[in-house]
């Protein structure tokens, strides 16, 4: 399966981003929460490419393209799971229809191919396995 970064995105940590988070999802939308099992290793590699590379590199696409990461809250893990991995959080609130989350071709837009490919490759190399992805719909309440 091909690796999405559904963008995800932030929250939260503001202070590494240029975008400030819009509100969340009506009663009926769609919000997808995305899990990236990260190695224990890697922690340090993967917050790098999130809030150095993947998140500043918006301000590098279009408008509408950057509501992506804008609806999009990320979330750290407090401590490692059982497995020893450590589970980082997307919620997309609320999911664009029809958006592209897909991590290497923005990137491609953000940076132009030798560098997505090169930037991609440290988001891989720290991840520990496939996505856990949960669509859901906003309740009422």
């Amino acid at each position: 399966m091909k690796t999405k970064l559904f963008l995800l995105a932030s929250f939260v940590l503001a202070s590494f981003t240029t975008f400030a988070q819009t509100p969340r999802s009506k009663s009926g939308e769609t919000v997808w929460v995305i899990v990236n099992p990260v190695k224990a290793n890697k922690k340090a590699q993967y917050e790098r490419f999130i809030h150095e590379i993947f998140w500043p590199g918006a301000s590098k696409l279009s408008k509408e393209e950057q509501k992506l990461f804008k609806q999009t809250r990320i979330l750290h893990p407090t401590k490692a799971e059982k497995n020893g991995t450590y589970a980082y959080l997307f919620v997309m609130d609320p999911v664009i229809k029809g958006a592209n989350y897909d991590i290497h071709p923005m990137l491609k837009k953000m940076y132009g191919e030798p560098k997505a490919t090169e930037y991609y490759k440290l988001y891989t190399d720290a991840t520990a396995g496939p996505q856990i992805q949960y669509i859901e719909t906003q309740s009422k309440d």
